[in-house]
């Protein structure tokens, strides 16, 4: 389904052991709770089913958050963007006016659900653009157009009580960016047509595969990343355009999880993401010819396309007729084999995640994949994956600013 090559040695020891123990002790102490979605998550799948019977007028979902609440959304719903949605589904995950009007120039508010979706309850950006769309809009009646995801105990919680409002909640011992296989993506997902059936039990078989058989190839891999001397700079280099947002959400992940302070020391692993193969013309020179401080991640798919590259010679263009008779698609992972080759030649850490093709099921695994390798370079780093303090700080100085 999905197999990982290495194009650098793995290590193989009583280290790697020592840190795979304690990544099993977070998983069964049950204080992080993301390890545990891809099955407390089949309890909510019925919930969702039994609401969406009283949703047959509604045509849109307009999901309303940020970070955490919209990434993992937009990355499944780009990834899975072959597949036909039941309803359109809009995200508004930034105060952006431009972005806001384009959304409410394109529904109609009867037809439409908007699901409120913010972690803390008070995540300013959330319950701004919550205020203007009650404003735009100024329904009566709460309930029909309007779904909470938060925690239990939330003000936001207890606002959707008082006006009726359909509530789904998160675990508490579940952050925000490793939330997605929790009612944060399950909902909307699920309410576009998406099996999140089949993406929970593509999550599943990854955690049997290196947790319960004890595959050690990933926390090796994440030792490699964490004890590198020089590279500092994390990328995962995407061969296809469905990865666009999957990176977008990997660098939430990486960058949120892993860059943090101990003591008077700073840690951290950059993450950059890129697509193949239009980055090769772009930010490849650098990874090739620049400073060494880089491992590299390709992801590619197998699945076969149709589109063919017709055999046709243009005058003067015979030069690019090598390709001719291979299907884009094949073209395509040609060229990160190439890249990839040229990369180890220079002497980078590189390995490649290779998908059979792009469902549901092969979704939910590279999701379980990110999030259980960002913990396990957390641990050897020494950092605690899960708070974000440096996020926080801003917050404050934001509330601050503007109460003057």
């Amino acid at each position: 389904m999905i197999k990982n090559i290495f194009r650098f040695n793995l290590i193989d020891s009583t280290t790697i052991d020592a840190y795979a123990a304690r990544i099993n002790d977070e998983y069964k102490n049950g204080e992080i709770g993301y390890y545990h979605l891809p099955s407390t998550g089949l309890k909510t799948v019925d919930e969702i089913y039994v609401y969406e019977k009283s949703l047959s007028y509604i045509k849109n979902i307009v999901l309303v958050g940020i970070g955490g609440s919209s990434l993992g959304v937009k990355a499944i719903r780009s990834m899975l963007k072959s597949k036909k949605q039941k309803r359109q589904l809009y995200v508004l995950d930034n105060v952006d006016p431009q972005s806001y009007k384009a959304v409410m120039d394109d529904i109609k508010f009867e037809e439409t659900l908007f699901i409120v979706s913010s972690k803390s309850g008070n995540t300013i950006e959330t319950i701004t653009i919550f205020k203007c769309i009650l404003d735009e809009f100024k329904p009566k009646n709460l309930s029909k157009n309007f779904l909470i995801i938060t925690d239990s105990g939330t003000n936001l919680e207890e606002f959707a009580k008082n006006n009726s409002i359909k509530v789904f909640n998160i675990p508490q011992n579940v952050g925000g960016r490793f939330s997605v296989l929790s009612a944060i993506g399950l909902v909307p997902l699920a309410l576009c047509g998406y099996d999140i059936k089949e993406l929970l039990e593509g999550a599943l078989e990854c955690k049997s595969r290196y947790i319960d058989k004890n595959d050690t190839s990933l926390m090796a891999k994440a030792y490699h990343y964490a004890i590198h001397r020089n590279a500092h700079i994390n990328v995962v280099f995407s061969y296809c355009d469905r990865f666009r947002e999957f990176n977008d959400w990997y660098v939430q992940l990486w960058a949120e999880s892993l860059g943090k302070k101990k003591g008077f020391k700073r840690v951290g692993r950059t993450p950059i993401g890129l697509i193949g193969s239009s980055d090769q013309h772009s930010f490849l020179q650098l990874i090739m010819d620049g400073v060494k401080d880089k491992t590299v991640t390709f992801i590619k798919i197998c699945e076969s396309t149709e589109v063919a590259v017709p055999d046709i010679s243009l005058k003067g263009l015979e030069g690019c007729d090598f390709v001719a008779g291979l299907s884009l698609n094949k073209l395509l992972n040609a060229q990160c084999d190439a890249t990839a080759m040229a990369l180890v030649q220079e002497g980078l850490s590189v390995d490649i995640l290779e998908l059979d093709r792009l469902d549901e099921r092969r979704v939910g695994f590279l999701i379980f994949y990110y999030e259980l390798l960002t913990s396990a370079v957390g641990v050897m780093l020494g950092v605690n994956t899960y708070d974000q303090p440096g996020v926080e700080i801003g917050k404050r100085i934001l509330k601050t600013m503007l109460k003057k």
